[in-house]
């Protein structure tokens, strides 16, 4: 740990409590890492939390609370697993999660409650375009797991990093190969419904064509289909939920109600909430 990243990391105990982490997330955010010195996935988690600590340059803390130290907090805020992680924000909890999250997850938890100070932007910045890499994070995983195979968490961010690599077949099988309490992982059903989209495109026309065929007869309800398909797996989720709606719209029985199954599965693949909220409402107008 440099000396950087120890002016915004510190040990949660049961004395400093109040003071240190409710009272302190007044002024700033405070994310509180329960981890133990037994648990595997918190030596993975924890350097990661600690990396971003000091990329953010003090515009969050990072409490550390020792599990097995302290289990009057553990008990208080009912930590079941390790490694959980709580953001306490105005005296608030305000998120949290629970499990060894990859370093692109947890920049977009951070991202949605944390903004960084001045002069933290460029770094946090240039850490983002020098991430790693799907297929870095493949063999990075494959060498972990061949390691430790008893850690099942490790076989999901397996997965995600063969979808996010465009190896989709090996994700899904890895995905299959999931024990129960990992198969029904928020994580786990999200990249089911992703894989399902991005299979309906196999063999489909690139955009542009799609898009023509859409502008030249706006009733081709395929076109639209596989226009929303790719709109959604690309950078302009939005506009595929709009080619959705359309089909719900003007036919809604097309293809046994595609529409409707499209806009369930993208929701399901979603992170934003706000879209998703105002999505959800614009279909059950017209279905309602």
């Amino acid at each position: 740990m440099t000396d950087a990243t120890l002016d915004h990391v510190f040990d949660v105990t049961e004395q400093n409590f109040e003071a240190e982490v409710i009272n302190a997330s007044l002024d700033t955010p405070v994310l509180v890492d329960f981890w133990a010195t037994w648990c595997g996935p918190c030596k993975t988690l924890g350097p990661l939390l600690e990396q971003l600590a000091a990329e953010y340059k003090g515009a969050f803390r990072l409490g550390k609370v020792d599990v097995d130290r302290n289990q009057q907090l553990a008990a208080m805020f009912g930590i079941r697993s390790v490694p959980t992680v709580v953001l306490v924000k105005d005296g608030q909890i305000a998120d949290g999660f629970a499990g060894a999250l990859p370093l692109g997850q947890l920049r977009e938890f951070l991202a949605r409650h944390v903004q960084p100070l001045e002069g933290g932007e460029e770094e946090v910045a240039a850490s983002e375009t020098s991430a790693e890499t799907p297929e870095a994070a493949i063999n990075r995983l494959q060498q972990a797991i061949a390691v430790e195979p008893e850690r099942a968490e490790l076989k999901l961010d397996l997965a995600v990093a063969m979808a996010q690599a465009g190896r989709s077949d090996a994700a899904a099988t890895e995905l299959d190969a999931l024990p129960a309490n990992l198969a029904t992982d928020a994580r786990a059903v999200r990249l089911r419904h992703q894989l399902e989209l991005a299979r309906v495109l196999k063999d489909a026309p690139a955009q542009a064509e799609l898009e023509r065929r859409v502008a030249a007869d706006p009733a081709d309800w395929e076109a639209r289909d596989l226009l929303g398909v790719r709109l959604l797996l690309g950078d302009d989720p939005a506009a595929g939920l709009d080619q959705f709606l359309a089909i719900l719209e003007k036919a809604r029985d097309w293809n046994d109600g595609a529409g409707k199954k499209r806009l369930l599965a993208a929701f399901a693949t979603l992170d934003d909430a706000e879209l998703v909220g105002r999505y959800r409402r614009r279909m059950a107008s017209l279905l309602f």
